[in-house]
C-alpha cells in the first residue's frame, strides 16, 4: 500500500509539473476554432481596417466569454488578423496563407478589388468568407457557393444616390469621378447609369486612382460644366483632399456624393474644416446603428473598448463573425464542409435580421443616406 501510495503522489506531482490536470477527458477536451480576418492595416485605408478588425474582435472576445460547447467539445475562438493594405495581389497572398493555416472561416476583405480575387483563393480550398464591406456586384455572380454579403451591393447604393440627386434635391446636371477600383468604378458607374435614366445629364466623367491626393486639374476641367453635383466613386483618403479643393476652387455650392467609401467619421478629419463637408451626401448598405433595436448598445460597448476607433464597417465584421459561430453551433461541427451550408440559413444580428438570397447576398438589405452636419455624420432616412 505504501509504494502504491508513493507512486500516486509522484503521479499527481509529475502532472503539476508538467501544467496538467487529472480531470476527466470530458474536461480537457478543447476546440480552438480559428476565424481569419483580412482588411488594409497599413497604408491610406489602414483605419477602415482597424475599425473592421476592432469588431471582429468584439465578436470574439463575447463568443469566447459564453463558453461555446460544439461537437462535445468546449470552444474556444482565436482571431488569425492579417493585412491586405487594400492591394489585390497582397489579398490573394494572405487568403492562400489563411487556407494554408487551415482557419475554420473567413471574415472579409474590405475592398471589392481585394475581396473579388481572394473569393477564388477561399473556394478552392473549400472555406466559407463573409465579406462585412465588399460591395461590387459582380462579388456574388462568380459562382461560389460558400460566399456571403452582408450588407447592400452598389446597385442599391448608387441608384439610391441617383434617385436622392433627381427627386429630393431636383439636381439638372452632375458630373461623375471614380478611382478605378473594383469598387469605385462600379459604384460610379451604377450612379451614371441610373442618373440618366432618371434625366439628369452627365456633363464630365472623370478618373483618378485610390492613390492620388491632388484633383485640382479635374475639378477645374469640372468646374467649367457648371454641375450641381459631384459623384466620387472611391473612398475617404481621396474624397477629404477632394472637399478642400473644390472649397478652394469655389465649388462650393456642388453636392458630393459617394458610396459608403466616403461615409465615415473620419471623413470630417480628412477634409480638414472645408466648409464643402456640409455638401457630401452618402450612402451606406444597411441601416443606422441608431435606429436598430441594439445598434445604440452596441455603439456604446464599441466605443468603451475602442474610443474613437469607429468608422463604417465594424458592426458588420461584428454580425460576420457571430454569424460563423452560429453556423457552426447549429450545425454541431467546426468543420467548413459541414457547417457551410447552414450559413445560409442566416440569423439575428446588430445590423439586420440576416437571411441570404441563394447567391449569397443579403435579402432586402436595408439603405441609409448620411449626411455632415454640426461635425456629426447624421442619417438623412
Amino acid at each position: 500500500m505504501k509504494i502504491r501510495f508513493a507512486h500516486s503522489l509522484n503521479v499527481v506531482a509529475a502532472a503539476a509539473a508538467l501544467g496538467l490536470t487529472l480531470a476527466g477527458p470530458a474536461a480537457q477536451a478543447q476546440t480552438v476554432v480559428k476565424i481569419g480576418h483580412v482588411a488594409p492595416i497599413s497604408g491610406p485605408q489602414a483605419h477602415y481596417g482597424r475599425d473592421n478588425e476592432n469588431g471582429a474582435r468584439l465578436a470574439i472576445e463575447e463568443l469566447n466569454a459564453q463558453g461555446l460547447t460544439i461537437g462535445g467539445k468546449t470552444v474556444k475562438f482565436e482571431l488569425l488578423a492579417e493585412d491586405d493594405a487594400a492591394d489585390p495581389k497582397q489579398g490573394t497572398a494572405v487568403a492562400q496563407k489563411l487556407c494554408d493555416a487551415k482557419v475554420n472561416g473567413v471574415v472579409g476583405h474590405l475592398n471589392s478589388g481585394t475581396t473579388i480575387p481572394a473569393a477564388k483563393v477561399y473556394a478552392q480550398c473549400g472555406l466559407p468568407m463573409v465579406t462585412p464591406s465588399a460591395t461590387n456586384p459582380e462579388l456574388t455572380q462568380l459562382g461560389y457557393k460558400s460566399v456571403y454579403r452582408l450588407l447592400a451591393n452598389d446597385n442599391a447604393l448608387g441608384a439610391g444616390l441617383a434617385n436622392y440627386a433627381a427627386h429630393t434635391l431636383k439636381l439638372k446636371k452632375v458630373a461623375i469621378i471614380d478611382d478605378r477600383t473594383a469598387y469605385g468604378q462600379g459604384v460610379a458607374e451604377v450612379f451614371a447609369k441610373t442618373a440618366k435614366l432618371l434625366g439628369l445629364e452627365v456633363v464630365s466623367q472623370q478618373y483618378t486612382n485610390d492613390k492620388a491626393v491632388d484633383f485640382s486639374a479635374i475639378l477645374t476641367s469640372i468646374k467649367s460644366k457648371k454641375p450641381d453635383g459631384i459623384f466620387f466613386g472611391g473612398m475617404d483618403p481621396q474624397a477629404g483632399p477632394m472637399l478642400r479643393q473644390m472649397q478652394q476652387l469655389g465649388l462650393n455650392k456642388a453636392y458630393l456624393f459617394g458610396g459608403d467609401g466616403i461615409c465615415t467619421d473620419k471623413l470630417m478629419d480628412l477634409s480638414s474644416g472645408a466648409k464643402t463637408l456640409a455638401n457630401v451626401v452618402c450612402a451606406v448598405g444597411g441601416a443606422s446603428l441608431d435606429k436598430l433595436p441594439n445598434g445604440k448598445a452596441w455603439r456604446a460597448k464599441y466605443d468603451a473598448k475602442f474610443p474613437g476607433q469607429f468608422q463604417v464597417y465594424s458592426p458588420y465584421t461584428y454580425d460576420a463573425t457571430m454569424l460563423l459561430a452560429d453556423a457552426m453551433k447549429r450545425a454541431n461541427s467546426v468543420d467548413p464542409k459541414v457547417y457551410a451550408a447552414k450559413l445560409a440559413d442566416g440569423f439575428q444580428g446588430v445590423t439586420a435580421k440576416v437571411a441570404f438570397e441563394p447567391n449569397g447576398d443579403l435579402k432586402n438589405p436595408a439603405m441609409t443616406l448620411y449626411a455632415y452636419k454640426d461635425g456629426k455624420k447624421v442619417a438623412l432616412n
